[in-house]
């Protein structure tokens, strides 16, 4: 099955990979790549350590150019070598593992930054918008906080509510959950649910397999630098295809 199968034929795509290779050195990372996402749909990547998970991640937001192929955001080739590599990026939210806030900034700054900064819009404008936000998700008592005074989950909260203050036509979410105590996971992954909930373009990769079995549209299973099965969580958890991805399952389902 294609990984640009499924929801993805029920709306216009956000964002389009088309056959893209990544290359570092004699190191064939990305082979290929075919992947869709569909307006409003949540697709999960999932696949061992090294299958390629995080660099597509990186290629889809220009940290690494591809050496082949085409990324398409809303029909836009983005890896046309005169693109505006900022443009783009103000139109799409990222959250990797590690939090990224600046330390010497109160979580509403950090919040607020880009939106002011990056996106022009008005102090005050985006100060309200980022207390909403930060209300709507728990986090209205921590507005004045630093970094320091929050927990991993707080943080990395704090951090999905930087990507989404501008309301991003995709947002990338990379292991998000991996720094974090497992205690402290259920927070975060119940604000992706919220964001599920209000209609969110989701790109994510992750280990947590209960989750993406709760939360995606669909499955994609990376092994060796491509897709290589797709399918609903139904048909990837409960009748895998491929015998990579029934071998992957079982290893991690049973730790």
């Amino acid at each position: 099955m294609s990984a640009s199968s499924g929801a993805s034929s029920a709306a216009s795509p956000v964002l389009e990979l088309r056959d893209v290779h990544k290359l570092f050195g004699d190191n064939h990372v990305l082979r290929g790549v075919d992947l869709t996402v569909a307006g409003h749909e949540v697709v999960v990547v999932i696949g061992a350590s090294g299958s390629g998970k995080s660099t597509l991640m990186r290629t889809i937001n220009l940290i690494e150019r591809v050496d082949d192929g085409r990324i398409l955001l809303s029909g836009d080739d983005i890896t046309d070598p005169g693109v505006d590599v900022d443009k783009v990026r103000a139109r799409i939210g990222v959250v990797f593992q590690h939090f990224n806030l600046f330390p010497h900034m109160r979580v509403i700054d950090n919040v607020t930054l880009a939106a002011r900064r990056v996106h022009g819009v008005d102090a005050d404008v985006a100060r309200d918008r980022g207390i909403g936000l930060l209300e709507k998700f728990g986090l209205g008592e921590k507005i004045r906080d630093y970094p320091d005074r929050l927990s991993g989950g707080q943080q990395q909260r704090v951090a999905i509510v930087r990507a989404i203050m501008t309301d991003p036509e995709l947002l990338l979410l990379d292991e998000i959950t991996s720094a974090l105590d497992p205690m402290l996971v259920g927070e975060v992954l119940d604000l992706v649910r919220d964001l599920k909930a209000q209609g969110s373009t989701i790109l994510m990769a992750t280990h947590e397999m209960s989750f993406a079995r709760s939360v995606a549209d669909r499955i994609v299973f990376m092994h060796g630098g491509r897709p290589l099965e797709s399918g609903t969580p139904e048909q990837i958890f409960e009748n895998p295809q491929r015998p990579e991805t029934q071998e992957f399952l079982a290893r991690i389902m049973h730790r």
